[in-house]
């Protein structure tokens, strides 16, 4: 009977782990779900804010601004000074920041206080992600670009389902039940992380300068140049949307929000399916795919529009589901490289400044094409070319990087 019971002990053992693993997985993803939530609701929100402080809207946007800098911009400095030895302990203060940013939100009776606390809020999520991602890639059980794929699909799904779900929430009681939700979902991940995650692998300790020579770092340069290249394409023709197919040409809908939807449900598939897409086949060969289909659907689109605005929902579903898939090819890279340096963690924060980036980078150029007066059709086109050319730099790349 003892035998029978050593012989399988260290299975069960192995099997406890392995399901607490795969459980904290889950949990950083609904910390990523808050603060996909968190990254997009304060738009929808600004027309709530401007009375209740006094604004004008183009001020209340500000509060977006706040936000974005600070993740994109913020997020990676915090992650380059953070200790090798302190994965866990960055992975909770980062959450612990978030959740308390957005509680202090909610409180906040000034405005200017209120624009403190969403950048305290951007700079949480940015290490949030940075070093959660890091974090699945060591301690996930179904294979890293899986693991990415949840949390990205965490994200994805907080954007899609969360945001509209906060707005609903918001209109019926007020702008600050929006952040008071995302709070909530914060504090459920932190304490299921501060209880039951485990020590995450130490990395040396590296000096800042050291971390900084990733930048000269040819392949991570490449990796973070199609990233740019893709959110000005994908996240910046987002904002255009609505003037593409409200224009008579190319539908005259009268509302968006179908198309938004259906935008995100192809993100939210697309962030899950990929995971194991990208554990069969090489990450870069994944991007180059990716790449492609991006510029083709994003040049489909305003033909397929102006045959039928119903029939456009499908480019618009793949684009979707592509544009989000992206970054766990990309992510899973990113760690590839950089991981046996140390600096992995920080590489995924550069990464995801990349994209906040590209985002501001696209909406600006789209807006000089609305400004110039240019045919709207340009957009989506424009779009799809600046995703071409991000292919051929992928294509570039590899050939590179098999040559060498």
């Amino acid at each position: 009977m003892s035998t029978h019971h050593k012989t399988y002990e260290p299975k069960n053992e192995a099997t406890a782990t392995s399901q607490t693993n795969a459980l904290m997985v889950y949990l950083i993803a609904l910390g990523a779900f808050a603060l996909g939530m968190a990254s997009y609701v304060t738009a929808g929100l600004i027309p709530m804010i401007e009375p209740a402080f006094g604004v004008s809207a183009g001020v209340a946007a500000q509060l977006v601004t706040a936000f974005t800098l600070a993740y994109g911009l913020g997020s990676p400095i915090v992650v380059a000074l953070l200790p090798g030895q302190a994965q866990r302990k960055g992975l909770l203060v980062a959450l612990g920041l978030f959740v308390l940013a957005n509680a202090a939100s909610a409180l906040s009776t000034s405005f200017s206080w209120l624009l403190v606390f969403r950048a305290l809020a951007g700079i949480g999520s940015g290490v949030y992600l940075a070093v959660g991602i890091a974090a699945v890639a060591t301690i996930s059980p179904f294979g890293r670009a899986k693991a990415i794929s949840i949390i990205m699909g965490g994200m994805a799904a907080g954007t899609v389902l969360g945001v509209p779900l906060g707005l609903v929430l918001a209109e019926r009681l007020g702008w600050a039940s929006a952040f008071w939700l995302i709070t909530l979902l914060g504090i459920i991940a932190f304490v299921g992380l501060f209880w039951r995650l485990p020590t995450l692998p130490i990395s040396e300790s590296i000096p800042l300068r050291k971390k900084m020579s990733l930048l000269l770092d040819r392949q991570v340069i490449m990796i973070l140049s199609v990233s740019l290249l893709a959110a000005i394409a994908s996240l910046g023709m987002y904002t255009f949307l609505a003037p593409l197919m409200s224009a008579s040409a190319y539908g005259g809908v009268d509302s968006i929000t179908p198309y938004l939807w259906i935008w995100g449900v192809g993100g939210i598939v697309g962030s899950f399916l990929v995971g194991p897409l990208t554990d069969r086949i090489r990450a870069p060969l994944t991007t180059l795919f990716i790449m492609l289909i991006l510029a083709l659907s994003l040049m489909l689109l305003p033909l397929i529009a102006s045959w039928n605005a119903w029939f456009a929902m499908v480019p618009i579903v793949i684009w979707g589901a592509v544009g989000w898939a992206l970054q766990v090819p990309q992510n899973n890279q990113l760690i590839d490289v950089r991981e046996s340096k140390g600096d992995g963690n920080l590489a995924v924060a550069l990464n995801e400044s990349a994209l906040y980036l590209g985002s501001a980078i696209g909406a600006g150029i789209g807006g000089m094409v609305l400004v110039l007066n240019l045919p709207v059709w340009t957009l989506p086109v424009g779009a799809g070319i600046v995703a071409a050319i991000g292919a051929f730099l992928q294509l570039m790349g590899m050939r590179y990087h098999k040559a060498s």
